[in-house]
């Protein structure tokens, strides 16, 4: 079953590594080579924290000013984003990149998206307008600044994207923040929260508890301890989920 819009709530609380050492211990996919970004991203508001929702997807080329002969491509592309069950992350591949040319994100399109329920976006090519953005509690993982927009204007929309080395498809769940990105495999989303929380809690009990307590002990004693922990976190997971977790 989808997450409801308080369960993405509860899943900003945590950082987008905490997401995924809960995602590593439900999903059948390789942890090493599915979901988050192999490409490295800036986010650009790291004050704003995590942000989570749901995918649209774009496609830009703002070197090629053709594309500008579609006269109701801005009408169109913003009903497919209007239309999105929220809330979404405007996820958009720039065919320029990584010679960027242009931006697609500033201020007007910023608060234009915001109004229509999206709370960020994470794009391949640029940004400008950044204290504008931030100010529209817009968040933006990108890969660079600059100045201009040149040609810009949507080319496709509601189609799967990649970016940073990742395929997204409309709709997809994600969860973002300074680290990067983890986008969810669908059949993953049911258990991702209750995944999360328990994993979180497991460390605090186990692992960071065991080291955070060692102060005063011994070398040897130390080692006994965060061992010990380590076995008591592997069995926590192992009884949870079938797997014994990253310790």
């Amino acid at each position: 079953m989808p997450l409801s819009h308080g369960d993405l709530l509860q899943l900003k609380r945590w950082n987008t590594p905490t997401i995924y050492n809960g995602w590593e211990q439900i999903t059948a996919h390789d942890v090493a080579a599915a979901g988050w970004n192999p490409d490295e991203t800036r986010d650009f508001m790291p004050q704003m924290g995590p942000m989570v929702g749901r995918a649209v997807t774009l496609v830009v080329e703002p070197s090629n000013p053709s594309h500008k002969g579609r006269a109701a491509a801005w009408e169109d592309y913003r009903k497919y984003v209007a239309e999105a069950e929220g809330p979404s992350i405007v996820v958009v591949q720039d065919l320029d990149a990584p010679r960027v040319i242009g931006s697609f994100w500033g201020e007007v399109n910023a608060n234009a998206h915001r109004a229509l329920g999206c709370v960020g976006t994470i794009t391949d090519g640029a940004i400008r307008d950044l204290d504008e953005m931030t100010n529209a509690g817009f968040k933006a993982l990108a890969r660079r600044l600059c100045v201009g927009h040149a040609h810009v204007t949507p080319v496709r929309w509601g189609v799967p994207v990649t970016v940073f080395g990742r395929e997204i498809r409309p709709g997809q769940l994600i969860h973002a923040d300074k680290h990067g990105f983890l986008a969810v495999p669908p059949e993953d989303e049911g258990r991702l929260l209750e995944a999360a929380a328990f994993m979180d809690s497991n460390e605090c009990h186990t692992v960071i508890a065991a080291a955070r307590g060692a102060q005063g002990l011994g070398r040897d004693e130390i080692l006994a301890r965060l061992a010990a922990a380590g076995q008591r976190f592997g069995e926590a997971a192992r009884a949870r989920f079938g797997q014994r977790g990253e310790w």
